[in-house]
Order: C-alpha cells, then structure tokens, then sequence
C-alpha cells in the first residue's frame, strides 16, 4: 500500500490542515487541528440528539471539545420557519479549546430555514451540506427564498454538497416495515452516519446507544442504525465527498485521570449530591420546572438511592417554601430556576436571611425581562441575586466558568451555606447549562469535607446559672448561628420573619437591637473566606480583562489571540460576586484600564465601580447568545491601544 503526502494548508478561518493522506483506493484523509460543525434543522427534526451523539463520541475519543445547543423558544414552532429552527454547534480539537467557536466549518442544513437562519455566520470556502429533499418552491418562500439558494450562485463561495437525505434515508429502510414518515424521521441518523464518517467517529457508542434508547421498540432501533450505517457508507462510496478529515486526540490538554463528556447542568446537579454526601445531609430539592433550570430537577429525580429527595411544587413559591422548610429540618436544602421564578422566590429568600439558615438557591439565567427570551442565554441576574429583596437582605452570589465548572460551584456554594448559615445564590445561565466539555472525575479524597455539627444542647449560661439554648448565640469566627434539627428536647425556639432579638431570638422591635442585627447579618457576609482573585498576566500588561461566569471561555481564547500576536493583557476571572475577593480592589489598582465584558448592560461593572471607585469600561452584549473570541479580541485591542 502507498500513500501520498501533500505539503500542510490552512483554510479559510485560519485551521491548520497537516498532513493529507491518501492509500492506493482511498480517498484522501485530511488532519486538522480543531473542527467546528453546526447541526441545524426543524425543531422536529432531532438536531439536538444528532448533535449529542456527535459530542459523545468525540469526547470518548479523547478530543477537547465545547458545544452550544441552540433551541427555539416556542415549543413547537411553525415547521419551515426560521423561529423554528434549532441548531447544535461542538467545536472539537486536537488541543485545549475554550468555546464552542466563532464561525463553523461544516454546516449541515435540514431544510431552506435552517440554511438561511445560519448561513450569516459561515466563512468562505466553508462546507454545507443541504438536504435537497426539503428545498421544494413552498418551503423556499416560507422563509423568503424567490429562487433556490442551491442554483442562483449565492453559495458559490462555499463547498456545497447537496445530498438527499430524506430520499437516501427512505431507501435505506425499505425492508422495514415502516410508513414514509416514519422512515423519514431516522434523516438525522443518516446525517449523522455521514459526518461520522467525515471525520472518523467512532460508531460503536451510537449503536449501543439506540438499542438502548429504543429497547422497547427493537425495529425502531435497527431502522435507526441502518440510516446510520447508511449514511456511513453513502460517505465512503459517493464520489461528491472526496475528502474525510482527522482530529488528533487532545492527549495534552488534559491531566491524567478519568474524563467523561458533561453539561453544565448535569455537573451541578452532580455537584449538589456530592455536597450532600460531603455534608451528610439529605438532599431536597424543591423546585417548579423552568426552562433552562429544569435538567437539574430531572436529573436529581434520578437518584433517590443518595438520600435525595425531590418535589416538583405547584409554582415558584411552594418550591422555595417547601426547601426552606426542609433547611429547618436539617437537609442541605435546594431550589433551582430562572431569572422570572427568582422574582416570586424573593420574599421566601429575605426570611431565609432572617432565620439564617442554609439554602442554595440555583439560577440558571436566561434573557430577559419577564418571559423573555426562555431558551436564549444572559447574565442579567447578578443585580436581582444582588439586591432584589425587601430590607437589607445579603446573600452571598457565586458564579461557574464553564460547564464542567458547575460541580465545584455546587460544593463552594453548599461550603458557604452550610459553614455561615445563609442562602446562597449560584449564578449558572443558559449557556453554561446546556452547553458541554470534558470533566475529569475527581478522586472523592479530592472532595473538601463540609460536615456540620447540629446543635445539641445548651450553649449560654444565665445570670442566675440557669442553661438554656440561644438560637441567636454566634460562633466568634463566622457569626454563624447554632443549627437546632427541629425535636431535639431543650432547643426550642421561635421561628418566623419579624425581627430577633440578638442571641435569644425572641421578637424584638427595639431599634438599636433591630440596627445590630442588621449589620451583623451584613458583617456575616463580608466576612466569608474566599480565596484571593487569581490574575493571570505574564508580560506585565497595563490593561486588564476582568470577567464573570460563562464569560470566562470567550474572554480567555480572546486573550490568547492577543497574545500570540504579541500583546500584553491581563486576565482574572470572579468566582464570588458577594462578598468580592479581598485583593480585588488592589488588583483594579494596578492596572491603567481595567475592561469588564458582560451579557448584560454593565451589572458587574457598576458594582466595582460604586464599590472601588474605579472607571472600568464596560462592554456589552444582550443578544441572547455568547460572546465570540474574535470580537472579544478586536475589543480588547482597541482598550489596549486606546
């Protein structure tokens, strides 16, 4: 066998392609360093699985990888409709990537919506590959198409591969027994078989995983693996398709340990059981499902067999009550939902932090006021977690980088709610919570310890040598209050929202005893043990990139591109938005500009600045998705330059 080797090219958004391959009767393989697909089609059309599917099996063959699910907000839009149009993007490579990637490389278009909702976005000299089936004269006017995209020279700029999916996948099943649009749906599959084969996934995964998932209908199952073989071998034989391609596995990117594929919200929700197991406690969660927090709820329903106890309630209030409730009672109590659901939750949240006991509340943002923009992401939560309660009602916030992030979120927020007796929001959004990337499992001796110790007895002593339990009696180094399980004999106290008198609990409307206890439950809060903010800056830079939450992937692949091209910028990244780390405001100091980039309109940036007095420079984005590197970078190198 001989094989021929072409000099190493680079396409046109600057991926490097090595070495071309090519044995006697083959087609030409292709090495590449990093590849961005997007998968995009009909809400009905099964983009999202085909997407994950994709992602499983290029997580097990060890490339780094990032993904954005992108869902339509209706439930069922129109069919043919751009609103209708869901799309899946995973960046992979053969190196340590941050984001799901600016502009895809491949784009697979299941009908005329999903071409012209994405084509924007894809660079010359791009791959598409487009399910003529669906390009009829009906479906192209529906979405404003007076003549084929496919035939008036628009996409000569692009590799198109005009491919009949749905034809191709109806042939394929022919001896099942299946109607025509039964058939038809097992499209994505074919799909699927065909950038498989593209870019040498392996199969084996995709095979067991729809036995499984239609074990109870095993010709539904094989119809499915038969498209997707089909498409596999449709790939292999079409001369339209000359080329496949390899990625390298990411054998650098990661240290050695056990890694699995995860999204945000499975982390977090693994992240909550873990602190429970840590803790010791019961997990309940109370919860009203809300797009995009519902995973969570679904996923801890799961796992009843780890003292997790979970209640679906009747709306926004009864779920936050019911885990207030169970806090009382000595669980490590959850609550999970959206920007609208922590509105109604307020209320419950300020009598959390008047009974100063342990809560987490979990905030997946989504865009925006009200309904809003429900499968669309945003961080315009921090001011609400902030301050978005009646009275003066601190809460310490705590923010996750990234989607595998999510699980030490939950276990920071579980250390804080547990060790200083408040609620704790965690601040997740859309993005993160959908989105997915390699997590390496951890050692449980990596796990931090956060067991706590109930009251047990008396801790004051009276003037008269009388011993009795003060529910309001503080540990010297937290200002924590004791943690009394309801029925143990002798700690008996009042419980309820009006103000306590400091140490016994009791009712109090005494000014100068309402004035302390205010400002002790604030001083509770300042005095968190956080770690110190990290600042990554190698070259001494005078500018500096400050960020939050899922920010961190865009900012930090912007600033790499700063980098390589010889700019110095600094970068740190908060975890804790309440209290801030204590070095944050000598960090702000050190540097002439300071830049704080936001999916929002400045929220974190007017808290630093009414807090340091410092004249950072916001930048903004509300358009219901991430930020993107190069924008990031352009942005950046103007602060520096400016």
């Amino acid at each position: 066998m001989t094989s021929q080797v072409s000099s190493p090219a680079e396409q046109a958004d600057g991926t490097v392609v090595g070495e071309q391959r090519k044995p006697a009767g083959a087609k030409d393989v292709r090495r590449l360093n990093r590849v961005i697909i997007r998968f995009a089609g009909d809400s009905g059309d099964g983009m999202q699985l085909t997407g994950d599917r994709f992602t499983s099996e290029t997580a097990s063959f060890g490339n780094d990888l990032s993904t954005l699910p992108n869902f339509p907000a209706e439930i069922r839009a129109p069919a043919g409709t751009l609103p209708g149009v869901s799309s899946f993007q995973l960046h992979f490579a053969d190196h340590d990537i941050l984001t799901p990637g600016d502009a895809p490389n491949v784009l697979v278009a299941m009908n005329p919506a999903a071409l012209k909702a994405n084509i924007g976005d894809m660079p010359r000299g791009a791959e598409i590959i487009v399910n003529t089936d669906e390009f009829t004269k009906r479906a192209m006017q529906k979405v404003g198409y007076d003549d084929s995209p496919l035939e008036d020279g628009s996409l000569d700029g692009y590799h198109l591969h005009p491919v009949p999916l749905t034809t191709l996948t109806v042939e394929a099943l022919k001896e099942f027994d299946l109607s025509r649009k039964e058939a038809e749906r097992s499209k994505n599959m074919f799909a699927l078989g065909l950038l498989s084969w593209m870019y040498h996934r392996p199969t084996e995964g995709t095979e067991k995983f729809l036995k499984t998932k239609f074990a109870k209908k095993p010709d539904i199952a094989a119809a499915n693996i038969a498209a997707y073989r089909a498409g596999w071998n449709f790939g292999e034989t079409t001369e339209d398709f000359a080329v496949s391609y390899e990625v390298a596995p990411a054998s650098k990117a990661f240290p050695p340990g056990t890694y699995r594929n995860i999204s945000g919200n499975l982390a977090l929700a693994y992240g909550l059981v873990t602190a429970s197991r840590q803790a010791d406690l019961p997990l309940f969660l109370g919860s009203y499902p809300i797009t995009p927090a519902s995973d969570i709820l679904h996923e801890l329903s799961k796992h009843k067999n780890f003292g997790v106890r979970t209640f679906q309630a009747e709306d926004e209030i009864a779920g936050i009550g019911a885990a207030l409730g169970a806090a009382f009672g000595g669980s490590l109590a959850v609550t999970t939902t959206s920007g609208p659901g922590v509105a109604l939750k307020s209320e419950t949240i300020g009598l959390a932090v008047s009974l100063e006991l342990p809560l987490l509340v979990v905030d997946i943002q989504r865009g925006g006021p009200s309904t809003g923009l429900p499968t669309k992401t945003e961080q315009a939560d921090l001011l609400q977690a902030m301050y978005g309660r009646n009275g003066e009602a601190p809460v310490p916030v705590v923010a996750p980088r990234t989607p595998a992030d999510c699980f030490d979120a939950a276990l920071e927020a579980a250390r804080i709610a547990l060790a200083y007796r408040t609620p704790v929001f965690l601040l997740s959004d859309g993005y993160l919570a959908n989105g997915s990337e390699p997590w390496r499992i951890p050692e449980t001796g990596e796990l931090p310890d956060l067991t706590v110790q109930f009251a047990q007895g008396p801790n004051h002593t009276l003037d008269d040598g009388t011993e009795v339990f003060w529910p309001y009696k503080r540990d010297p180094h937290t200002l924590a209050r004791p943690w009394a399980v309801p029925g143990t004999p002798g700690l008996e106290h009042r419980i309820g929202g009006i103000e306590k008198q400091d140490g016994t609990g009791n009712i109090s409307y005494d000014p100068a005893n309402h004035d302390f206890m205010v400002r002790t439950r604030q001083a509770k809060i300042d005095g968190i043990d956080v770690d110190d903010l990290e600042v990554d800056d190698p070259d001494g830079a005078r500018t500096l990139v400050l960020g939050w939450g899922s920010t961190y992937g865009p900012i930090t692949a912007a600033v790499r591109r700063l980098r390589t091209a010889g700019e110095a910028v600094a970068q740190a990244h908060l975890r804790h938005l309440n209290p801030f780390p204590h070095n944050l405001g000598d960090v702000l100091k050190r540097y002439d500009k300071v830049v704080v980039p936001e999916m929002n309109l400045g929220q974190l940036a007017t808290l630093v600045r009414a807090k340091y007095l410092v004249d950072v420079e916001s930048y903004n984005q509300v358009n219901g998705m991430p930020f993107k590197a190069e924008q990031l970078a352009t942005v950046l190198k103007e602060a520096i330059d400016g």
